[in-house]
């Protein structure tokens, strides 16, 4: 069985990318949707290595199985060939066995996407941009905004085009040390390892439990100078708050 190990971890890896990729969306608590081909392309190849490998294997091991019964008809000393075989096989790496786990857990158990641990662990970042004008709101009331579109026009928008709008954000909850609480996205480029947090603060309106995804509609409280640390993170006077479910993708992008 040893012979096949490679073979196995192949599959195993490959199955579990194809899993969350092809058969369902749960790639999307890991990586941007534009990587879902490459992903699908690459489940698809371990897939087809694994294959290859274990017909490699199993071609070997008859291979080696005729030579040890050729040995055994022509060497007085076969037995103790055999036994010296078995013994040079049977203590192979079976720590490399242990490489199966991930692969396992991420076919059976895919790890959840980032949430509140993740946000609260960061420093708060601002956009890497000057204050100045951003283009016009589309029309009506309340008016569906990311957190991180909100949170850019509400600390470095000149123009203030928020003033008198309804917005709603959708995002989870997150906790601050002075009993605020705060709607927060993780804000991705290309995956979950270069994300970065953006949150609001909601005011007005009773804390849900942390993790908890909610849309709130509420209007925009200026805060600070523009551009300024004072004005961050931003603050949306609730109207309403409503439990959701957790979007198939939870990520913004950056």
């Amino acid at each position: 069985m040893r012979r096949y190990g490679s073979a196995v971890l192949l599959l195993l890896t490959g199955g579990a990318v194809l899993r969350i990729a092809l058969f369902s969306e749960l790639y999307l608590r890991y990586v941007q949707e534009g990587l879902r081909p490459y992903l699908v392309v690459s489940g698809g190849v371990l897939v087809l290595l694994g294959v290859a490998a274990a017909a490699v294997a199993r071609g070997r091991g008859e291979d080696e199985q005729h030579d040890d019964d050729d040995e055994q008809h022509d060497d007085d000393d076969g037995h103790e060939h055999e036994h010296e075989h078995e013994h040079r096989h049977g203590h192979g790496p079976r720590v490399a066995w242990l490489l199966t786990l991930p692969a396992l857990a991420l076919l059976l158990f895919p790890p959840p996407a980032l949430g509140s641990y993740s946000a609260d662990r960061e420093a708060a970042q601002q956009a890497a941009q000057g204050v100045g004008t951003f283009p016009a709101l589309a029309a009506g009331n309340p008016l569906e905004l990311t957190v991180g579109e909100f949170s850019s026009r509400a600390i470095f928008d000149s123009g203030r085009s928020l003033k008198g709008r309804t917005v709603r954000l959708t995002g989870f909850v997150t906790h601050g040390d002075d009993g605020a609480w705060y709607v927060t996205r993780l804000l991705v480029s290309c995956c979950a390892a270069d994300a970065s947090t953006s949150k609001v603060e909601i005011r007005d309106a009773d804390a849900p439990v942390t993790d908890t995804w909610v849309t709130v509609t509420g209007t925009w409280v200026p805060k600070g100078k523009l551009g300024s640390d004072a004005a961050w993170p931003p603050v949306l006077e609730a109207g309403s708050v409503k439990k959701v479910t957790e979007p198939s993708n939870p990520y913004e992008k950056r």
